[in-house]
């Protein structure tokens, strides 16, 4: 029966494309900006931080920033703090989606609202250097790359929806222009600017509006560093994919807590929102590790960690405009690039820090990043600054200023 539901939902996509073509007719506001994020149900990523941006500058720049959200908790913490914001279903969602002249997010339209997006311009900030290929780039994606006339059928409600084509792409430099012109398969529409979302990690400036649960998880890590002074803050995101839960099988978490614990360390773990391993990793309690929740926005307890541990996701990109140590737990990076996702690039030309496979060596590389600092460090500095400036055009400077600006003129 759920599947039958599910099958039915997919296919109702079709009944909305009345409504989108109608939408054209709405005219629309050139001072309303729309943001939404991950298929509208988080605050996070590049809309977050510029949506914040856009809000604190509203009178200087002369435009209303509003959050759409399928969430109701989101749009009555954001109407708390005093931002604008409203349930994508509401009366006022509804009207601002149709009159609203920027669309702003980091997956698809459809992060905002889909059936009343036409006659938009649709800035697809993305969300992530990839490390892993993308898009039409990506020969595993059954979607993109169907076998026969069935499943290319199959896959029409979301091409009409979710992969409707954005006016505009993000990419950090114009030595990845190229990719994402190939990825997004459209050459006129990608731009240069840097993300948003890094304004957090390179300024102390930044206001951010948290939610409550990233508030709790903040306090966490500040009481970490209240009560130890030597202590460090480690980082661990990986990305989604079917083999993660080899991790329970690679490490002994007691051990690895007694670890931790005798270092000073606070290991923080964060899932990524698609993992299917979530309530696996959310069952583990110990004093020394803190389980975000995967829904959070990660760069909140990022901007205070000292080393970042990932496999292939993009965040460590972002993390190279810190400087700080990296390390790849890369325990099923075999099986990962056979049988998961090709890769961009050589894997060890373009991970600047440690590989490690086994929990025994885990633990000597975290404590050596934590504890060795130059020394161990500087065999990886080099390479972490040659990669940040092939994928930042200008990794020391703002974005969001910049990023309005360039929306501006798109509008004009």
């Amino acid at each position: 029966m759920q599947k039958l539901i599910e099958r039915i939902k997919y296919w109702s996509q079709l009944l909305v494309l009345p409504i989108y073509w109608l939408s054209y007719l709405m005219p629309r506001n050139k001072r309303i900006w729309l943001f939404g994020s991950t298929l509208g149900n988080r605050f996070s990523d590049n809309p977050r931080y510029l949506f914040q941006y856009c809000d604190q500058h509203k009178k200087e720049l002369n435009i209303r920033p509003i959050w759409i959200s399928k969430d109701k908790t989101i749009v009555k913490h954001l109407s708390d703090a005093g931002m604008e914001a409203y349930y994508y279903h509401s009366l006022k969602g509804i009207w601002y989606a149709l009159t609203g002249k920027v669309y702003l997010y980091d997956h698809y339209s459809k992060d905002i609202n889909f059936p009343q997006s036409g006659g938009a311009v649709k800035v697809d900030m993305w969300h992530g250097i990839p490390l892993k290929k993308i898009q039409a780039d990506n020969s595993m994606d059954k979607f993109r790359h169907p076998k026969n006339g069935w499943e290319k059928w199959k896959c029409q409600p979301r091409n009409i929806s979710s992969e409707k084509p954005s006016d505009h792409i993000l990419a950090t430099s114009e030595y990845l222009k190229p990719l994402f012109e190939s990825a997004f398969r459209n050459p006129n529409n990608v731009f240069v600017c840097g993300y948003p979302r890094n304004d957090y990690l390179i300024s102390d400036d930044i206001q951010n509006v948290l939610l409550p649960g990233e508030q709790e998880e903040l306090d966490k890590v500040q009481a970490f560093l209240k009560q130890y002074s030597d202590g460090k803050i480690v980082y661990y995101m990986p990305t989604y994919r079917d083999s993660q839960s080899q991790f329970f099988d690679i490490m002994n978490l007691d051990v690895f807590a007694e670890f931790l614990l005798k270092e000073h360390i606070l290991f923080c773990i964060k899932q990524h929102p698609f993992s299917k391993h979530k309530g696996e990793f959310a069952a583990i309690q110990y004093d020394n590790i803190l389980m975000l929740d995967p829904d959070s926005d990660p760069y909140v307890v990022l901007k205070y960690s000292d080393v970042l541990i990932t496999d292939y996701s993009s965040i460590y990109f972002d993390f190279l405009l810190v400087d700080k140590p990296i390390l790849f737990f890369d325990y099923d990076r075999e099986e990962y690039e056979r049988a998961s996702r090709e890769l961009y690039w050589n894997y060890d030309d373009a991970t600047p820090g440690e590989k490690v496979e086994t929990m025994d060596d885990l633990m000597r590389a975290i404590k050596d990043a934590c504890c060795s600092g130059k020394d161990y460090d500087q065999k990886y500095q080099i390479a972490r600054t040659k990669l940040r400036n092939q994928m930042f055009d200008a990794p020391e400077e703002l974005s969001s200023p910049k990023m309005v600006e360039l929306v501006k003129k798109m509008i004009t």
